[in-house]
């Protein structure tokens, strides 16, 4: 799966001191909603109202914060690594330190599915993870989540 029709640059980050989850998902939607105020509480609100219905933790020190709403007409990411792990009530008990939101459009369930299927299958590969953890520069990092391979395997090994 390509994420370069997610995910952007501008939404890939290095949260220093995450705080809590609800720090954690605030961040999320800011990065989300790209600074309109209004769309930020409205994505905050619904990945809050998501992480009530159970723990986004998939495990492995993985959580994918996601939601449905009428911000936009398509789906949309934002990566967060976290510079150190806080407890996202994963059922594996691990904190987590790699945070993969997401909100899609209230008409795209499917999709949206599609899209969670997607992101889940690629944070089980631990060699994945690892190198998301080891990325020694944001610009790094972007690398590995921009599917930009060559690029990628040079920055991990800087």
């Amino acid at each position: 799966m390509r994420w370069n029709d997610l995910l952007t640059a501008d939404r890939i980050v290095m949260l220093v001191d995450p705080g809590t989850i609800a720090g954690v998902l605030d961040a999320a939607a800011r990065l989300l909603s790209e600074g309109s105020p209004a769309t930020t509480q409205l994505i905050a609100d619904a990945l809050r109202q998501r992480e009530q219905l159970g723990s986004t933790g998939i495990g492995h020190g993985v959580a994918i914060p996601h939601a449905r709403n009428t911000a936009f007409r398509a789906p949309r990411s934002a990566f967060l690594r976290l510079g150190h792990p806080i407890d996202f009530g994963a059922r594996d008990g691990e904190p987590v330190d790699l945070v993969f939101a997401m909100c899609a459009p209230d008409d795209t369930p499917e999709l949206h599915l599609q899209h969670l299927a997607g992101v889940a299958e690629r944070f089980a590969d631990a060699e994945f993870r690892d190198r998301l953890r080891m990325a020694r520069s944001l610009d790094a990092l972007r690398t590995l989540l921009l599917d930009r391979p060559r690029a990628a395997a040079g920055a991990a090994r800087a």
